[in-house]
């Protein structure tokens, strides 16, 4: 991982300038989407990368090759739900079981909210600024994936 971590911080300071306003920006969308899909490839997983702003708009999405067709359409709701809920979907995913607090919630919003893992809030400080969504494997592997996904996003914006 600190390798990755070297790469990603290391592809271009100058970009990283842009996220000083605390919106998610497209440089650093499409930067943390690169560091994310040498992850995945390492990993033989073959994914969908979406980031989305805090308002749970996309801001850019990315399709590996051979990537699920249905990928596509969870990875920016699972962007879209972490922003939504303010938590990770895996986080999301415990209490939305039946019996449990939030049971139900991904039959509200239009069916834009999602319940497996793979979706993770990107945050700058206690200010969430966009999300992260990953899908292609499994709800645990998407986490993972986030979650690596996530450190990068903290070492791209230290460098502003």
């Amino acid at each position: 991982m600190v390798r990755f971590l070297i790469f990603c911080t290391e592809m271009n300071r100058a970009a990283h300038k842009d996220m000083g306003d605390g919106v998610m920006k497209l440089q650093i969308a499409k930067q943390l989407i690169e560091c994310v899909e040498r992850r995945a490839a390492e990993t033989g997983l073959r994914a969908v990368i979406a980031v989305c702003n805090a308002y749970g708009n996309p801001v850019a999405v990315h399709v590996m090759d051979d990537a699920f067709l249905v990928s596509y359409d969870v990875a920016t709701k699972k962007a879209y739900t972490s922003v939504a809920v303010k938590m990770s979907t895996m986080e999301l995913s415990k209490i939305a079981q039946p019996g449990q607090t939030f049971y139900g919630v991904d039959k509200l919003d239009g069916g834009k909210i999602v319940i497996f893992g793979g979706g993770i809030p990107l945050k700058d400080g206690d200010r969430i600024v966009g999300g992260l969504g990953i899908s292609g494997g499994t709800g645990e592997e998407d986490h993972a994936l986030a979650v690596f996904g996530e450190k990068v996003f903290q070492e791209l914006i230290k460098m502003q």
